[in-house]
């Protein structure tokens, strides 16, 4: 890469990869190179975990918030990624480096990998870790915030966290996946899934907040524990925002104030529309600007966010 280690802090080399960067394998590649094998237990089983951080303006956002999950997954699913956390982030900020991307969506996997030969003992697998980084990834765009998303209550119920536990990172999407194709068909952006006893959960990647009697509520079990998610109620607590986390229910949806939802792919996002029914004045309100305000100046605060490391040493 030209001008490694010379380089201006925060700013890319010049780009080899722009479309994305992946390390799989032992080694760096354009993302489109990027290959996993059809036997790996990740693809026959979805047995593995993930996470996903992003990279704003040059900088990881609570990089390390999203390592600690990582590890916590893993080690939850007796997986050994074969490197050590210091390795794991030398990675995930090689992979911005090799794309030279300013604002990137970051992800590290780790897979069961592939069994020996003939055999149907998962003892026999090793484990496989691959990470990469591609262009910023929007759930709501930022266009569409500024007038907020529509949702759909689904009918679909979310897997149920005695069967697949939900604070661990993973792709058993099918039950979100499926939802979220029968929001499309009714002219919804996004969907969340309610839990076996009716309450609200979480939707395809994303938690959710309703304002409500004076405070933000959001589920307090059976959904992925976000990083955003945590992002929030630190933000709106410290700004005098009250935050309850319990019960959220559909009709607690339709009678909020305000409604927003979480996530590494795009933030705080306002929904101004539930069920073809406008939420509050059918606009996003005053304390989800707030919010949205304070999150994205948050990037800059050296407490939650780390430069990459564009160039290498030496």
């Amino acid at each position: 890469m030209s001008g490694a280690g010379k380089g201006t802090p925060g700013v890319p080399d010049a780009p080899r990869w722009t479309d994305g960067a992946a390390w799989i394998d032992g080694r760096y590649c354009p993302i489109a190179d990027a290959r996993i094998s059809v036997l790996d237990l990740g693809v026959t089983r979805s047995d593995c975990t993930y996470d996903v951080v992003h990279v704003w303006q040059g900088r990881f956002y609570r990089l390390d918030d999203h390592l600690d999950r990582f590890a916590a997954s893993m080690a939850r699913l007796r997986l050994d990624p074969g490197h050590d956390r210091a390795g794991i982030e030398a990675l995930v900020h090689g992979c911005v480096r090799h794309a030279g991307l300013r604002d990137a969506y970051v992800s590290m996997t780790c897979t069961r990998g592939r069994m020996s030969p003939g055999s149907r003992d998962l003892r026999t697998a090793r484990s496989m870790f691959y990470c990469y980084a591609v262009p910023f990834i929007w759930i709501s765009r930022p266009d569409q915030q500024e007038t907020g998303a529509s949702m759909r209550v689904s009918q679909v119920t979310r897997i149920p966290p005695q069967s697949v536990d939900p604070t661990v990172k993973n792709y058993h999407w099918l039950d979100l996946d499926l939802a979220l194709l029968d929001a499309y068909d009714h002219d919804a952006d996004l969907v969340v899934l309610r839990d076996l006893s009716g309450a609200i959960a979480e939707g395809p990647g994303y938690n959710v907040f309703a304002h409500l009697d004076g405070r933000w509520l959001t589920p307090g079990s059976g959904t992925l524990a976000g990083i955003t998610r945590r992002s929030l109620i630190e933000l709106a607590r410290g700004a005098g925002q009250p935050v309850d986390e319990g019960r959220l229910t559909a009709e607690d949806l339709l009678r909020a104030d305000e409604v927003l939802v979480t996530s590494t792919a795009g933030g705080i996002m306002p929904v101004t529309l539930i069920d073809g029914k406008p939420v509050g004045p059918g606009a996003p309100g005053p304390l989800t600007r707030q919010l949205r305000e304070l999150y994205w100046a948050s990037h800059q605060d050296p407490r939650y966010s780390t430069p990459v490391r564009y160039h290498e040493p030496g």
